[in-house]
């Protein structure tokens, strides 16, 4: 198991045993369209595959663990200072980089690493953007904050290898996937209230339109003999009640970074998957039993 590099809201470090006790004990490839933090990436280590995300930025950071040398990040990272002034200058760099089309690969490198710094500087470890498309987190408060993380980027730059990643809307995987692979879907969550809002991690959001073609993606899939495994809030049950393929389990989930402390805490989600009950890893496998 390897350990993600980032913080991240609605990441799934409470939820692995029940995540991938939902997976099937043998899959082809796995793919990963909402990768996020990449905690159940990560934590199974697939050999191959895919992951993606709309977020370029976060692309970029996992692209260039992958393809540099993890010593050239590492030192990126060692050069970044611990103050508050330093932390605005710093947020001002990542930000004017997202304006380059082109970058170099300095400058790949140099957005990657303050990426990294960013996460484990800023305010609980949150990502959010603007409607511009700007990361406007404020700094955090932190004693030592570890953003060097060089075990961690060398273990990812390992655990990488071979994958396929990508930066598109999350139906690329209809054409990346095949019978007998495993798709775990973890998209930005349907609110729950009125005031909850899971889509500003990124400037397009995500609605409820987005939330009906994942779900007929969902069923496109099961159709194609890929084996499908969903996380999201309660609101979105209803989507797939009557697609007789996918069944709905609640559980419940630890949140330890929310912008409101008072929303931190025990939180209900839903898992949906068509893999068959008696097929799943949690059934079949003695450490389930």
């Amino acid at each position: 198991m390897v350990e993600p590099i980032l913080k991240w809201a609605g990441g799934k470090r409470q939820l692995l045993s029940e995540i991938t006790g939902r997976f099937p004990v043998e899959f082809e490839r796995y793919h990963e369209p909402f990768v996020g933090g990449g905690a159940v990436y990560f934590h199974i280590e697939p050999d191959g595959g895919s992951i993606n995300d709309l977020n370029d930025r976060l692309v970029t950071l996992y692209e260039t663990i992958r393809d540099r040398d993890p010593d050239d990040l590492i030192a990126e990272n060692r050069s970044h200072e611990h103050s508050e002034e330093y932390y605005y200058d710093a947020r001002d760099d990542f930000n004017e980089l997202r304006e380059v089309d082109e970058k170099t690969a300095a400058e790949r490198l140099r957005e990657a690493s303050l990426f990294i710094y960013l996460n484990r500087t800023c305010f609980n470890g949150l990502y959010r953007e603007n409607n511009s498309g700007e990361f406007n987190v404020p700094v955090g408060r932190y004693a030592n904050p570890d953003w060097v993380q060089a075990d961690r980027v060398r273990a990812l730059h390992d655990a990488l290898q071979g994958t396929s990643i990508h930066n598109e809307d999350f139906e690329y995987v209809r054409e990346a996937a095949s019978a007998g692979d495993l798709v775990y879907f973890d998209p930005p969550y349907e609110p729950v209230s009125t005031t909850a809002d899971f889509t500003d991690y990124h400037a397009e959001g995500f609605d409820r339109d987005d939330q009906r073609r994942l779900r007929d993606l969902a069923v496109d899939l099961d159709e194609m003999g890929v084996s499908v495994v969903l996380s999201n809030s309660p609101p979105v049950a209803e989507l797939y009640e009557g697609v007789e393929q996918f069944t709905v389990h609640v559980v419940e989930a630890t949140r330890a970074i929310n912008s409101d402390a008072d929303n931190r805490g025990e939180v209900a989600e839903v898992l949906i998957t068509n893999v068959a009950e008696g097929t799943q890893r949690r059934k079949t496998l003695s450490e389930y039993q």
